[in-house]
């Protein structure tokens, strides 16, 4: 039986809009309940000033998001979330297991399912990440010596961070990865979105994942990279015998016990 790490989440983004602001905002905030990795135990938003309009919903990849609707015109904007979850403490996959290299594009199309995480939607360029060569270049020599898509995923996010400066001052939302990639430095969405297309251009299907990173280390260890917003790391499938597993390349690990899911898409756009 696996064991289970309790969280308390609580955290506010605030927006502060000089002349005045008004209209629609979609929030993507609350983190999942996904059985067999976390349990959502309560959760709730908290919205300041309080929406004219609110819905709730599930989007095309599952995730909850809420709508709030503004009619009136604010300069402050404040949200909120406090959350419970119960977080899995799983073994990652094992090196060496699940497809290779050669055959993951044959397993793709196997898939005879265009359902949300079937893997057809995360193997082709996507709203924030097209191909690059020069990532396609890296990524293919990081894994030259992998045989299994898990071994490429490690590889390929070891390399990464070796390669990539983390620092908050270098990239903005908006920085395209390539540029992210040629300055080798930027954040985790910076980082997770070029090892996205390092994977898709290996042939294995990749996507992003939104969440929360525990931030307190234990005594003795390194803070983790990444933990001052919420964070990004990738998921990737490996086959029909191992599926999707979650991997950090800012701080080069497995995502494990640590990394509480918010939400999952094809890139930031998805989960913005």
């Amino acid at each position: 039986m696996n064991a289970m790490v309790r969280y308390r989440i609580r955290m506010t983004v605030s927006y502060t809009y000089p002349a005045g602001a008004s209209g629609r905002h979609i929030v993507r905030l609350l983190p999942e309940h996904l059985p067999g990795l976390q349990q959502l135990l309560s959760g709730r938003l908290i919205l300041s000033p309080v929406p004219d309009r609110w819905k709730e919903g599930r989007d095309f990849f599952g995730n909850h998001f809420a709508e709030a609707g503004f009619t009136g015109s604010h300069q402050t904007i404040n949200f909120g979330v406090e959350a419970e979850v119960e977080r899995v403490v799983a073994a990652p996959a094992a090196s060496g297991t699940g497809a290779t290299l050669a055959e993951i594009k044959a397993e793709a199309r196997s898939v005879l399912s265009v359902a949300p995480h079937s893997p057809h939607h995360f193997l082709r360029p996507s709203t924030l990440l097209a191909d690059d060569p020069a990532i396609a270049a890296f990524a293919r020599d990081a894994t030259r010596h992998c045989r299994t898509v898990v071994d490429a995923v490690e590889a390929l996010g070891r390399a990464l961070h070796a390669e990539i400066a983390f620092d908050s001052e270098a990239t903005t939302v908006e920085t395209p990865p390539s540029a992210a990639f040629a300055a080798r430095r930027g954040v985790c969405q910076d980082i997770s979105h070029i090892m996205i297309i390092g994977l898709r251009a290996l042939g294995v299907p990749a996507g992003y994942v939104s969440g929360f990173l525990r931030t307190l280390p234990p005594p003795g260890e390194q803070r983790l990279e990444g933990v001052d917003a919420m964070h990004a790391w990738v998921r990737a499938w490996c086959g029909h015998d191992v599926g999707w597993i979650e991997y950090d390349p800012t701080n080069a690990m497995p995502a494990g016990k640590d990394h509480v899911v918010v939400s999952y898409g094809r890139d930031y756009a998805d989960v913005a």
